[in-house]
């Protein structure tokens, strides 16, 4: 029997195939999924994942059980699913695990217009209509007469979601670019392929084969060990940029021409610029770990920066009640307000080859006006008590001079010229410090003196 307390998170679904997620539990949250909707018809997108095509169909069976229509988009990345939730005005359904092993799978639920689905917004009550089984369709869904059970048919996205991108980001007149992309043998294999051509592109690819096992490496750019194949690629084929994406496609990172790894603040603060530049004086949102740099740049260039917590519920839900034109996650995601207030691993590539292709320097120069301060990147400790080494380090540092706190997302602590925030983990029992200084010296300090709170009280 599914463990659906076990599977269902705060913002997706998610588990091992098959024994905590598998064809009947997809069908039935194909089903509860268009009971909560009331939908006439839902897109499913699929990744690479030897169980996603069967998952996928599961969930479409299960829609269609309870009347609706079926939009069966196939292979696809997850932006492409929010493209075919945006552009078709209906809910969706993206089967994928992201950059999770080989052994998981899972279900990355929106409704129409790519408004997210998570705990608050209608995921608890998917799982409790899942639990407890489901009705016979009585043929009231949706607003128009319709037999029981909804039809399930095929359609091409790809070519669609890589013409739409393009409208989105001016590629008119940008020089030929040598350009390495790691697909980490997830979607970025299949869409960018498409998305490029036409364009002065020579692409030098790794690993484009898809492939759910990962035969290469975790389809995790976030961890720097998966980026040293790209690296070595991009200095070896001397290209002019390097493109890593994860295992669904959603988010990327990026690689400069010296083989150097690019923060994702960095290209926060460039694509702001960029999206500044097109609209003077627009919000835009950054969480809280982003780069001090970020709010600095925005606002010098007339905008206005908006703070959040970690968590891309958070900064959807921001950029939806600013009408904000872009938004940054130190993650690797990044939010564009054109593109449905979701994100898009492609549309930031696109964004950093156009402002690198419409100049005649080398990448790491150009961006070089964005990186201002040094930073330590995210450090986890296992503690026994996260409020109580929190407590510890709060009342170590506040009684400082010129030490300001807040509390928005776990515990933020500025001083002179440096920060540093202590959340922790709603999985386990971490905390996870990030610090930023703005040289190396203050840096370290910072960080040992905090590490050597946590750490004392280590479990």
């Amino acid at each position: 029997m599914a463990e659906y307390a076990k599977i269902f998170k705060a913002y997706d679904i998610r588990g091992t195939v098959p024994d905590e997620l598998d064809e009947s539990v997809a069908e039935s949250v194909g089903g509860a999924f268009v009971r909560l909707t009331g939908a006439s018809a839902v897109v499913t997108v699929h990744d690479m994942r030897t169980s996603s095509p069967l998952l996928a169909d599961a969930f479409g069976h299960g829609a269609a059980g309870q009347g609706a229509d079926v939009v069966s988009g196939g292979l696809g990345s997850t932006d492409m699913l929010y493209y075919a939730s945006g552009s078709l005005g209906i809910p969706g359904a993206m089967i994928t695990a992201s950059h999770n092993p080989a052994k998981y799978n899972g279900i990355k639920l929106c409704r129409e217009g790519a408004r997210p689905v998570g705990a608050e917004t209608g995921l608890t009550e998917v799982r409790a209509m899942a639990e407890r089984g489901l009705p016979v369709a009585d043929g009231t869904r949706g607003t128009r007469d319709r037999s029981a059970v909804g039809s399930i048919a095929p359609r091409d996205l790809l070519s669609g979601y890589a013409a739409h991108l393009k409208t989105l980001v001016d590629l008119s007149g940008i020089r030929p670019l040598k350009v390495a992309v790691d697909a980490g043998n997830g979607m970025a294999g299949h869409t960018v392929p498409k998305v490029f051509e036409g364009l002065p592109i020579q692409l030098v690819p790794l690993y484009f084969e898809l492939d759910g096992t990962f035969p290469n490496h975790e389809a995790n750019p976030i961890d720097s060990k998966n980026l040293v194949d790209l690296q070595r690629a991009v200095v070896s084929s001397r290209a002019d940029v390097g493109l890593a994406f994860d295992g669904d496609a959603d988010r990327c990172f990026v690689v400069d021409e010296r083989g150097e790894i690019v923060s994702p603040s960095v290209l926060t603060a460039l694509i702001a610029v960029r999206e500044l530049a097109r609209e003077p004086g627009a919000t835009v949102i950054h969480n809280l770990i982003t780069s001090r740099a970020v709010p600095e740049i925005v606002s010098a260039h007339g905008g206005t920066p908006v703070r959040t917590r970690v968590g891309h519920s958070f900064i959807k839900a921001e950029m939806a009640a600013a009408g904000a034109i872009f938004g940054g996650e130190h993650s690797g995601h990044f939010y564009f307000r054109d593109f449905w207030f979701a994100d898009s691993g492609m549309l930031a590539a696109l964004h950093v080859l156009a402002a690198l292709g419409s100049q005649p320097g080398p990448l790491s120069p150009l961006l070089s006006e964005f990186s201002r301060y040094r930073s330590s990147g995210e450090i986890n400790s296992e503690v026994r008590d996260q409020a109580a080494t929190t407590q510890r380090v709060r009342a170590a540092f506040s009684g400082r001079g010129g030490v300001t706190t807040d509390e928005l997302d776990g515990l933020t602590v500025s001083g002179d010229g440096w920060w540093f925030n202590l959340r922790p983990s709603n999985t386990e029992p971490l905390l996870r410090l990030n610090v930023e200084a703005p040289d190396e010296p203050t840096l370290i300090d910072i960080r040992d003196q905090v590490l050597g709170i946590v750490r004392d009280d280590a479990g």
